[in-house]
């Protein structure tokens, strides 16, 4: 199965946790306060955390879920 998801570079993430205010099916949480992690099962792929990431580092792209 694939799909359109938000995929954040890791070595780029500042931990902000902007991305995870803003995602309306939290399918975002930052892990061991260095990086954002996308729950792909949860993510649908709506933009919201790409738009509102500061340091512009999450894209949303065609994807295998599961």
């Amino acid at each position: 199965m694939t799909g359109r998801k938000a995929v954040v570079d890791r070595r780029l993430c500042v931990a902000c946790g902007t991305c995870v205010k803003v995602c309306p099916k939290e399918a975002i949480a930052v892990r061991k306060g260095l990086y954002a992690e996308v729950s792909l099962q949860q993510c649908v792929g709506c933009g919201l955390c790409a738009r509102a990431c500061p340091a512009d580092i999450i894209q949303i792209r065609e994807v295998a879920a599961g």
